[in-house]
């Protein structure tokens, strides 16, 4: 490789590692709220790991509300949790409808951590029929599309505009990507609270 294109490789790899320092890594919060103080939130996680939380200034509190499978329409912006099926189609765990305002929220499909081999799809309903185990919706992203199979029982709930009223102890909680601060601490921008005492099934 000529002397040039060396340093350009080598100046590339420096620009993307500083690129990627920029953005603080962020962690994925499933829990209960056991204390509020102030901005701090004391959670008990999944795991069962007691974790601190500062929430940001402007932190945006969303409800995690039921809501009905009817409602998942041609034009929907739905998240689907889901497991791969052998045959290509993902199988639901859980479908969450983003309201208009957020549609295109982390567009695509990638792995999620709900359970093992979990995955995540956040796309547009293409089409939905009522099929043989369940609900058939086929839904389409920017770079591709996936066929999902929503079984009966599937919990479906949908965000709605929520208050700091409602994060208190007890309450059900998911942070989709607090920041990992560099001194170790952790903030919130948003934080997704179950309404009516359901756990968001995401």
């Amino acid at each position: 490789m000529p002397k040039s294109s060396l340093i350009a490789a080598l100046l590339a790899v420096a620009f993307a590692s500083l690129a990627s320092a920029q953005q603080p890594p962020t962690v994925r919060i499933r829990g209960t709220i056991e204390a509020v103080d102030g901005p701090v939130l004391s959670i008990k996680s999944r795991e069962g790991t007691d974790m601190k939380v500062r929430m940001t200034d402007n932190v945006a509190v969303f409800g995690v509300a039921k809501t009905d499978l009817s409602e998942i329409k041609p034009g929907s912006y739905i998240g689907v949790t889901a497991m791969p099926e052998p045959d290509g189609t993902q199988k639901a765990i859980a479908v969450h409808i983003f309201p208009e305002n957020q549609r295109g929220a982390a567009e695509g499909f990638r792995p999620w951590d709900l359970r093992a081999n979990s995955t995540m799809t956040n796309a547009t309903v293409a089409e939905t029929v009522k099929g043989t185990e369940g609900q058939n919706i086929l839904v389409k992203y920017k770079d591709g599309e996936k066929k999902v199979v929503v079984p009966p029982g599937t919990p479906v709930v949908t965000f709605v505009a929520g208050d700091k009223s409602e994060i208190k102890p007890g309450a059900k909680i998911i942070i989709f990507g607090a920041a990992k601060k560099d001194d170790g601490t952790l903030e919130a921008n948003r934080v997704n609270v179950g309404r009516d005492g359901i756990t968001p099934p995401m």
